[in-house]
């Protein structure tokens, strides 16, 4: 775990938004931030097509939710409410494991020149470890868009089964439909939790009051993952995973693992964009 003396030394100071660490003055060309040569040429690989992709996604997204969440209501049981309340819980705590997953696989490996991926997926974030920042002057679509559309599958076919299903069939899956909203609901607000653990400035406070009470994700906690090389603390909707995946050293047997059998180094082409100058 970094000391909070390396947290300043090897991360951006946010708290100071867009600023170079302090500790850095003598140095003429900026390691983070807005203006670093690498963020400006990423932030201007953001296109129409994928505005327009992101927008369609969320509509969607967001029809398709309150139409479950009415269903689930409509068809809630009383007396399995523990039963319930737990699947819920084991969603959070899934939507933490993808949120740790997704974000590992885009930092560690591919690039940005893959066909599709590359800049659709793997563009923030190569863009985010040079401008953390970035994410705060995103607005909602930019923030959540990709998000969305990762749980549209989810959420259609959920729709689809409540439409077919009799009111016996739905009794009997309600258990499992719980796990998967709450599941597909973290998943979708993944990105605005990470976003308010960049923003140190203006928050509500029922969100500082969350991320005091370790509900979503602390703006310190997150913080960790920021010391370069960004190798630890993935999991970004909770952050309750990060704890004892740290522990197992899950990531760097991971890493290590696929080193071994592919000879492709982790962060290779993350490391070659935060090397970039003007």
């Amino acid at each position: 775990m970094a000391s909070e003396e390396q947290i300043f030394h090897h991360s951006m100071a946010e708290d100071e938004p867009n600023c170079n660490n302090p500790a850095d003055k003598d140095e003429v060309k900026p390691r983070w931030g807005p203006q670093h040569a690498g963020a400006k040429e990423l932030a201007g690989q953001y296109t129409a097509g994928k505005r327009f992709q992101e927008t369609v996604c969320v509509v969607v997204c967001m029809l398709l939710m309150c139409f479950n969440f009415i269903q689930l209501v409509i068809n809630f049981q009383p007396d399995i409410w523990y039963l319930i309340l737990g699947a819920a819980v084991l969603g959070i705590v899934t939507a933490d494991f993808f949120s740790g997953l997704v974000h590992w696989g885009a930092d560690t490996w591919g690039s940005v020149d893959l066909p599709i991926v590359g800049k659709a997926l793997i563009r923030p974030f190569r863009e985010h470890h040079i401008d953390p920042t970035s994410i705060t002057r995103h607005d909602f679509i930019e923030t959540n868009g990709d998000n969305f559309s990762i749980i549209i599958p989810l959420l259609t076919w959920m729709a689809y089964k409540f439409v077919t299903y009799s009111p016996a069939q739905i009794q009997a899956t309600y258990l499992w439909e719980s796990y998967v909203f709450l599941l597909s609901l973290f998943v979708s607000v993944t990105n605005q939790i990470h976003k308010w653990s960049h923003t140190y400035f203006g928050l509500p406070r029922y969100v500082t009051l969350l991320q005091d009470l370790h509900i979503v994700l602390p703006r310190k906690h997150h913080r960790v993952h920021h010391v370069s090389p960004h190798e630890t603390y993935f999991c970004i909707t909770t952050g309750w995973l990060n704890y004892p995946l740290e522990w197992l050293r899950f990531w760097p047997f991971v890493e290590n693992t696929i080193e071994r059998l592919t000879g492709f180094r982790p962060r290779e082409d993350d490391f070659k964009w935060t090397q970039k100058r003007d």
